[in-house]
């Protein structure tokens, strides 16, 4: 006897048809101007289902694109600052921070180094020390102060 293949089958309205061969609901399928499509292939009999293909392409990538257009991008924000800077200046900037993070981006504090500052860089370890401190309730370092070239960099990001 030649095994021939069975599958449970459910049509347009989602009622279920029964167990049927697969030539069969094929037939049928094309009968009401449809597509046997297979919904789950691991159960036993598979199950498929009546379905236009191009509706549900459309439906799947209508699905998609609403998916992408709530989800939320998260920016990198640059905050930059000497390794001497006035309080005043550096409250201003730490403002930013605080703004940036609230909105949900991540920070990148880069501190430039000019001239003979290159020869002072504890001080500006000391600012991103105070920088790190200073944002601890609401953010967290991603990225560890690191020299690189003339400039020293940080990254935040919200917590």
């Amino acid at each position: 006897m030649i095994n021939v293949p069975k599958v449970r089958v459910i049509d347009d309205e989602g009622e279920n048809l029964g167990v049927m061969y697969t030539r069969e609901a094929i037939e049928q399928a094309n009968e009401k101007g449809l597509n046997l499509v297979e919904v789950s292939p691991n159960a036993d009999p598979p199950v498929c289902k009546f379905l236009d293909v191009g509706k549900y392409r459309y439906e799947a990538q209508k699905k998609a694109n609403l998916a992408r257009k709530t989800q939320k991008t998260q920016d990198i924000k640059e905050v930059k600052m000497r390794p001497n800077i006035d309080t005043h200046d550096y409250d201003v900037k730490m403002r930013n921070v605080h703004k940036f993070i609230e909105n949900g981006d991540k920070v990148k504090i880069t501190l430039r180094f000019r001239g003979r500052e290159m020869a002072h860089q504890h001080l500006g370890m000391d600012l991103l020390k105070q920088v790190q401190d200073d944002v601890a309730e609401y953010a967290k370092v991603e990225a560890f102060p690191r020299l690189e070239g003339r400039q020293m960099l940080m990254v935040l990001a919200p917590k």
